[in-house]
């Protein structure tokens, strides 16, 4: 595309010119013969190249405008200054006058701005709603452990395993009246300083915690907030040993805390497949297309619009942009944070309990699908599936060496540990009576 035309706007006071003399030199238009603005006419043409270019100029105003941030919106003149541009295009010829027609849109009311709001489709996420944990954290002192808890002394002992593997997560959630996400992550951001590196106001933690662990569905057997707690804990453990120290940056972290956080949040408690055969809300939202993925990611990140929940409010926009990537790039297929699919490296009293919940959100899957006539997916079936194979058969061919390797050359301080729990749990499946007793 050729040199720029002159712009029609004027450069504000005190922005610098794209040009070298502070103002572009006149180019005289091109000449528009009589007659010749045909549909395909080269008049025509030239014109669509004139308005395309002057967008180009449009764009470069509206950059400094935004530098010097004028009293007026930005919105409000850009859409003020191209109805007078598409005016003057359509009509300027037609009426014989040459002079740019200025169309002033008057300024949506409140009201109308809020009801413009509502109807963006972000808001219609399904699942979101308004909580009231902003108004109440703000007139009241805050928590040891960032909940209210009246075995604060238990629930103490138990966080003394906080940056250890193994770390009971359903003692935590019964010491912290069911608060176990919002208990993990507070507690976690503050001993990682976190709160201090990104300038997280505590009340607009605990804040965001909270309506995000609302978020989760107690009723969901495994993929609740007591999953999402473990896996963050798993993942601060992870990424706390010596060999990762100089490996990954402070908002590395942060995105890898966050992700482990929201990565489940809103599950409904069956399979992406099941939505989509069923013609769900969520899969019709998301095109069928990662569905259940999608939908943790765009709560999680919705979630930081309601009242006192930006906990990245003093992030940088590059900060949050990176870190926004980083998280989508975690949660998103088919990757999964750090911290999942640690079960079977947990201690057996542990992974037990996990795997009773996983069955039953399994077998409760098939009865629905068996109420709707549709197949029974996999593992479903509570009349035919084993849990023992199940586990064995579909966790061993990728968990068991993943996990040696990774604790290799990662964590060797966990190596010996994590081996002896897999053996020893592979071998306790391999043996149902044993699991029993």
């Amino acid at each position: 595309m050729g040199s720029p035309h002159p712009s029609p706007f004027p450069i504000p006071f005190g922005v610098p010119s794209p040009h070298p003399h502070g103002v572009p030199p006149p180019r005289p238009l091109p000449a528009v013969p009589s007659g010749a603005l045909t549909p395909r006419g080269p008049a025509e043409e030239t014109y669509q190249q004139l308005a395309m270019e002057t967008l180009e100029e449009l764009d470069w105003c509206l950059d400094q405008l935004e530098a010097v941030q004028p009293h007026r919106s930005v919105s409000e003149m850009a859409s003020n200054k191209v109805t007078g541009m598409g005016t003057h295009l359509c009509y300027g010829d037609r009426d014989g006058d040459d002079k740019q027609t200025e169309v002033e849109i008057p300024s949506p009311t409140p009201k109308e701005r809020e009801k413009k709001r509502r109807q963006q489709p972000m808001c219609h996420i399904s699942g979101v709603k308004k909580l009231p944990h902003g108004c109440s954290l703000t007139n009241c002192s805050i928590p040891r452990f960032g909940v209210k808890s009246d075995q604060e002394e238990l629930l103490g002992k138990e966080l003394d395993n906080l940056n250890k593997w193994g770390l009971n997560i359903f003692r935590v959630s019964e010491y912290s009246n069911n608060r176990s996400l919002s208990c993990i992550m507070y507690t976690i951001f503050q001993e990682r300083e976190l709160v201090k590196t990104f300038k997280i106001p505590v009340d607009t933690l605990l804040t965001y915690t909270l309506t995000l662990e609302d978020h989760y569905h107690a009723d969901v057997a495994y993929h609740n907030s007591l999953h999402a707690a473990d896996v963050m804990q798993s993942t601060h453990v992870l990424l706390s040993t010596p060999a990762l120290d100089a490996v990954f940056t402070d908002l590395e972290i942060l995105a890898a805390l966050f992700a482990a956080a929201i990565h489940d949040v809103d599950h409904p408690g069956v399979s992406n497949q099941f939505l989509i055969n069923t013609n769900s809300e969520l899969a019709l939202m998301y095109n069928d297309e990662s569905v259940l993925e999608n939908h943790h990611l765009a709560v999680g990140f919705k979630l930081l619009q309601e009242e006192n929940c930006d906990i990245f409010q003093n992030l940088s926009k590059r900060q949050r942009q990176t870190l926004r990537k980083m998280v989508i790039d975690m949660v998103g297929p088919p990757r999964a944070p750090p911290g999942a699919g640690a079960n079977p490296t947990k201690p057996l009293e542990l992974y037990r309990q996990w795997t009773d919940r996983i069955m039953e959100e399994f077998f409760r899957q098939g009865d629905k699908e068996r109420e709707r006539g549709m197949e029974i997916s996999p593992m479903c079936d509570k009349h035919t599936a084993s849990v023992e194979k199940s586990q064995v058969g579909g966790g061993d061919p990728w968990c068991h060496p993943s996990w040696v390797s990774l604790c290799g050359w990662t964590w060797p301080w966990m190596s010996y540990g994590v081996r002896e729990t897999l053996d020893g749990d592979r071998e306790l499946w391999c043996h149902p009576k044993w699991v029993s007793l």
